[in-house]
């Protein structure tokens, strides 16, 4: 299927290679607790994950964020539990079809029902501010990402084919031809990209060594099909098929539990599933039940025909 670019408005976001201006500082972090329940941050340009999304606003507005930034609800940004920061990382609410570029500045949130925490302005982008959750993919962009822990570093950012080095101090952007989707009640409209779900944005600057290619940069919006999906908890993945079938009877009263293999990364794992749930609130519920039960690692997933 044939992609039309967006023009990205430049009013509620900022260009990749404006990024340079943050004030923060590049933060990974150690382990830390909250809750009971440890988080490990690290660099990880593999993250590709589902799960529930919630957004933050008017009480943390003009406050700083973990790595030193003044956290404006109005950017488009986001807080993570581990990713560093900053980085960039693509948000898919799988309710609307509705796909951002956005930038990780922030810890949180520390419900552990929820996978990421976007600002108010990426909540309405993505458009689930006036339900306060959507069900979300959140995938790195680790070229992006690299790039913004350069220049947090203070390091001149390298944009380079293998043969041809490049050194570059900014990204510029170019004027594309647009496509508008119906406003979000209450929120101004943007326009957007439309793609199939089989063509992934390009992710890749250093293969365009001008980085003018609007998607991507921070708060481009594209919008893709939207397919069913279902809610689990998921209590773990084991590589011991007898481990998971162990935790399959320990939460057999909690409710419906099933053990899938899975391939990752070349091997083979067992996930341990509760579900499908057919709301938020019941899929909290449920999880609350399974890190009580012990498992604090649960986590609630969200699964389409395209996402496994």
């Amino acid at each position: 299927m044939a992609c039309t670019e967006t023009q990205f408005v430049m009013h509620t976001a900022k260009r990749l290679g404006d990024t340079n201006k943050s004030q923060g500082t590049y933060k990974v972090g150690n382990p830390y607790e909250v809750k009971g329940i440890w988080y490990t941050p690290a660099e990880d340009w593999e993250y590709d994950q589902t799960g529930i999304a919630s957004w933050y606003g008017p009480q943390f507005h003009g406050k700083a964020t973990a790595n030193g930034e003044v956290f404006d609800e109005w950017s488009v940004s986001a807080a993570h539990k581990t990713l560093p920061m900053p980085s960039m990382v693509r948000v898919t609410n799988l309710e609307n079809g509705r796909s951002l570029v956005v930038r990780v500045n922030d810890r949180g949130p520390f419900a552990s029902s929820r996978i990421i925490d976007m600002s108010h302005r990426a909540a309405q982008l993505l458009g689930f501010d006036l339900q306060g959750t959507a069900r979300v993919r959140v995938q790195v962009m680790a070229e992006e990402s690299r790039i913004l822990a350069q220049r947090a570093k203070g390091e001149r950012v390298q944009l380079a084919s293998n043969e041809a080095p490049i050194q570059s101090d900014g990204i510029s952007s170019s004027s594309v031809a647009t496509q508008e989707l119906a406003p979000l009640e209450e929120a101004p409209s943007s326009p957007v990209e439309t793609m199939a779900m089989n063509e992934a944005p390009a992710s890749n600057p250093a293969s365009n060594p001008s980085a003018s290619n609007p998607r991507t940069q921070v708060g481009y919006l594209a919008q893709y099909p939207v397919s069913p999906t279902r809610m689990y908890v998921q209590a773990g993945a084991f590589s011991d098929k007898l481990n998971a079938e162990k935790v399959k009877s320990r939460l057999s009263s909690i409710g419906d539990v099933t053990v899938t293999p899975v391939p990752v990364n070349g091997r083979e794992l067992f996930r341990v599933r509760l579900g499908p749930v057919e709301d938020v609130a019941d899929a909290d519920r449920l999880l609350n039940q399974v890190v009580e039960a012990g498992y604090d690692t649960a986590r609630t997933v969200v699964e389409t025909a395209e996402v496994n």
